[in-house]
């Protein structure tokens, strides 16, 4: 079997891009009532274990659309968006805000300063990329003591794994070509790896973006018992995973 190069991935990554752009957040499951939760919550959970807030220099890898960056930017934040899609990144840019700047660019080879960012952040970006060269970039480009955080799809969900290695589920799910999912032991030691310490992972969300609106409270309630249960949370749809740069 011929192994795909890394501009060979990228090119397709940017025609997935173009793909997106049509209608990005409702691919990504982000537009219904129970995807604006899972984003709010998803959003706040990253600032709380990126250490975000007002001031600070955040760099966000794989920034979309913008609508997580417009989510960090609440805090006060100053944040650059980075994303391989010039489509994705047009999109970004008719929303503009205050204190954010949207750039086209590569997540594994960022053009920026050694040690100019207070910290690294992601949505569902890890998994499109080589993770272990883009953390190492994002390790090159915060300054000491910083942190990153990112959360990406979990391999121990049934559903995520089903999507992420039956190519014709890839297809109608509109995932890309290349795209995979992490484990949670995986997502530590890629952390690790990259030179991060005080690592951390998170299996977290089971709230479906799918779930009627009316059902809502329910599925919430019930999200909160099974997160708190060992084994059954791993099963979650996402995985938080964060570190410190020493």
């Amino acid at each position: 079997m011929t192994q795909t190069s890394p501009d060979e991935r990228k090119i397709r990554e940017r025609e997935h891009g173009k793909f997106l752009a049509l209608d990005a957040e409702r691919i990504w499951g982000w537009r219904t009532p129970a995807g604006k939760l899972r984003a709010r919550r998803r959003a706040q959970l990253i600032i709380d274990r990126a250490g975000i807030s007002a001031g600070k220099k955040v760099l966000e890898f794989g920034c979309g659309t913008g609508l997580f960056t417009r989510a960090f930017v609440e805090t006060g934040a100053e944040l650059t968006g980075l994303d391989l899609s010039p489509d994705l990144i047009a999109e970004a840019a008719q929303k503009p805000a205050k204190n954010i700047i949207y750039m086209v660019g590569d997540v594994e080879r960022p053009d920026f300063p050694e040690a100019s960012f207070d910290a690294v952040v992601g949505s569902s970006i890890l998994h499109h990329v080589n993770a272990e060269v883009a953390l190492r970039a994002a390790h090159k480009v915060l300054k000491p003591g910083s942190r990153v955080a990112f959360a990406e799809p979990n391999m121990m969900n049934p559903q995520i794994a089903i999507q992420k290695n039956i190519p014709a589920i890839k297809r109608i799910m509109g995932d890309s070509p290349d795209e995979t999912a992490f484990f949670r032991w995986q997502s530590a030691k890629i952390l690790r790896d990259a030179g991060f310490v005080d690592v951390g992972t998170l299996p977290f969300d089971f709230l479906h973006p799918y779930v009627p609106e009316v059902l809502i409270p329910l599925v919430k309630a019930m999200e909160r018992v099974v997160e708190g249960i060992p084994l059954l949370r791993e099963i979650a749809g996402s995985i938080l995973m964060w570190g410190r740069k020493p």
